[in-house]
């Protein structure tokens, strides 16, 4: 396997660093930390490129908050200043790990979004035998259970530049003794990494012919159910290797279809699932077209767009006026 060499010298350069300063501010200008890093940027820029290349550099701690949708979660935001330096890293590492991950990992890769899984889900869905069935499988706790010492022999596997090494795994810490914080840009190709293992062993020892995943989701298409048990004792095996664990698993088949990113997927047709229904009609009754739109976008490509703007028609037309007008066109009314 081929392993790279002299990317800390790559990844902090004055000029790479500027490219990851725009990197790290598009969308973000009116916020506050991109505005106070801009006012002096060329000061800050020097002052990381010197910090990074001295050894002083640590990152600031980071601002904490707890969501709860889809579910409950402390995300770790970190300083802009921080996010600088991790597209930095992430400008350089992400063809170096693309190339190596199988083309149905899904989820922060360039082309491969949540549309783009759940286009490869509705098609394994057709081209699996009739009768066959899916078995559809979720990590616990996928990123407080990532092994640190495991993602590092990982990484050094494709990077042989230590210093480069250890300061991606600055990113990787977060007080705990095990898990990585959800938050980073990092974080989610760290994530990548991790399950890549799993993929291989997927496609290469299961020859799960139609197979894909999202984060910690997984899915396997068009087997008999004795296969499928015979794939969830093999994978339980090959995760523990990696310290991790199944939350939960379903057997079904594939005539059920699959709940997967977001979707309630069949082989002929798609809907939003139902929690994105309530968080249509909360954001209609507040009139939070923003939120709509991007409801909306979700949406797209499935039978639950036509409904969706119906309702706005019928029952909050002042927001079905301020749509984009891509949604506003006259079959849909």
């Amino acid at each position: 396997m081929k392993r790279y060499g002299h990317l800390f010298e790559q990844a902090f350069t004055p000029e790479n660093l500027y490219l990851a300063y725009l990197d790290a501010s598009k969308d973000k200008h009116k916020k506050r930390a991109c505005f106070n890093f801009e006012r002096r940027l060329a000061h800050n820029l020097d002052r990381l490129h010197k910090a990074l290349h001295d050894g002083t550099y640590k990152p600031q701690p980071y601002y904490t908050f707890t969501v709860y949708e889809p579910k409950e979660r402390k995300i770790f935001a970190p300083a802009f200043c921080d996010l600088v330096v991790q597209h930095a890293i992430y400008r350089i590492i992400y063809p170096i790990f693309n190339a190596g991950f199988v083309d149905e990992s899904f989820a922060c890769r360039k082309g491969k979004g949540t549309h783009k899984a759940a286009d490869y889900a509705q098609q394994a869905l057709r081209d699996s035998p009739a009768g066959s069935h899916t078995i559809k499988l979720d990590i616990r706790k996928f990123f407080y259970r990532i092994n640190r010492s495991i993602l590092k022999a990982q990484i050094e596997r494709k990077i042989k530049d230590q210093r480069f090494v250890d300061v991606m795994m600055l990113f990787a810490e977060y007080g705990q003794p095990v898990g990585i914080p959800i938050g980073n840009l990092l974080s989610q190709t760290y994530a990548l990494i991790y399950l890549n293992p799993l993929d291989h062993f997927a496609k290469r020892v299961l020859k799960a012919v139609r197979y894909c995943r999202y984060v910690d989701d997984f899915i396997i298409f068009g087997v008999s159910r004795a296969r499928c048990l015979e794939y969830l004792t093999q994978i339980k095996v090959f995760i523990a290797t990696l310290g991790l664990e199944l939350s939960k698993y379903t057997i079904a088949p594939v005539r059920r279809g699959v709940n997967f990113v977001g979707y309630r997927t069949w082989a002929t047709r798609r809907f939003i699932r139902k929690h994105s229904l309530f968080k249509f009609r909360r954001a209609a009754k507040a009139g939070k077209t923003d939120s709509l739109a991007s409801i909306l976008g979700h949406a797209r490509r499935t039978h639950s767009l036509r409904s969706l703007i119906q309702s706005l028609w019928s029952n909050y037309h002042d927001c079905y006026l301020q749509l984009p007008q891509v949604y506003r066109r006259r079959s849909y009314a």
